[in-house]
């Protein structure tokens, strides 16, 4: 059965076209991680050189009057009125949107990922490390954080690209777009020539945008799993990880967007309906995204939270 639900899903080409896409993300998060994680070392221990009072020994000494809350942030101490002050002055987007909300700002003198997460999207507060994160995290890191020299047209045409991925109301993309997604990430690798895992997995993305997916059920006496005209083999079950990692970020990133609305958007609550009816016809799939679809269905049981039947039941 689960093999017959996947076999249906990607036999749909524009389905099958945004697994691809999402596919290539979870691969560039991957080339990412270790590369975002010693530059940020870097950038924090440049920091500190350059401003030794903000270093170990500097102490937040405002307590919960300096705790952020989303995008507010109003230091009652001087240590961390420094801290924000030298963070803005990094920060490529300083007169607009900064997540405070993701931060300790206690921990900014001991912890170079505390720092980070001022300039990355909300939602990041329980992240410990670029290992934990998604790539539009990194890819706003980069693009944010004046420490990363690159070409922020290209990242911001990659973020921009993964947004429309994620809010595909019915995860499907055409073959011209995912043409034009193969393109922008490609631009935006190049950028990275110097980087041995970055520059590794560009030849993965570029064959697996241009490959075709055959699917094959073993009830036929076909092969199991689906292979691709380059020779590339995943089983089914890479193939379902692959699904999940995708549905988990497109869900979680419903989740964040309704914890920030008083009564939820007429936009939103459509976006919640259309998964929920994507996920009620694949059974294989719901069954894996139990815990991510409670915490949506508790949400809309708090007070002015209107998620009618957003998650519950088969209505």
């Amino acid at each position: 059965m689960v093999l017959l639900e996947l076999a249906v899903r990607l036999n749909c080409v524009e389905y099958k076209n945004w697994v691809k896409a999402g596919h290539c993300l979870l691969l560039l998060r991957g080339c990412l991680q270790g590369f975002v994680g010693r530059e940020v070392l870097a950038f924090h221990r440049g920091l500190l050189a350059s401003a030794p009072a903000l270093g170990p020994r500097a102490a937040c000494c405002g307590g919960l009057r300096c705790s952020p809350r989303a995008r507010q942030f109003q230091p009652q101490c001087q240590v961390c009125a420094e801290w924000k002050r030298e963070i803005l002055s990094h920060h490529t987007n300083r007169n607009g949107d900064v997540h405070w909300g993701n931060c300790r700002p206690e921990r900014w003198p001991l912890d170079a990922w505390e720092v980070a997460k001022a300039f990355m999207p909300r939602g990041l507060a329980d992240k410990r490390g670029p290992e934990e994160c998604d790539a539009v995290a990194l890819l706003s890191l980069i693009n944010s954080c004046d420490h990363f020299t690159v070409d922020r047209k290209k990242v911001t045409e990659v973020i921009k690209c993964r947004n429309e991925i994620m809010h595909s109301s019915e995860m499907k993309v055409s073959s011209v777009w995912l043409q034009d997604f193969q393109m922008k990430i490609q631009n935006f690798l190049n950028e990275f020539k110097n980087i041995p895992e970055i520059v590794a997995v560009y030849s993965r993305i570029e064959q697996l945008l241009t490959s075709d997916w055959a699917v094959h059920i073993p009830e036929e006496d076909q092969r199991d799993g689906f292979e691709c005209e380059a020779g590339v083999y995943l089983s089914e079950s890479q193939v379902n990880e692959i699904e999940m990692e995708l549905l988990k970020e497109k869900l979680q990133e419903i989740y964040l967007q309704a914890e920030e609305q008083e009564v939820l958007s007429e936009e939103t609550s459509i976006r919640l309906e259309l998964v929920k009816e994507f996920l009620r016809n694949n059974e294989d799939l719901r069954n894996g995204l139990t815990e991510e679809m409670q915490k949506l269905a508790n949400l809309s049981l708090q007070p002015q939270k209107l998620v009618l039947g957003a998650f519950g039941g088969d209505s």
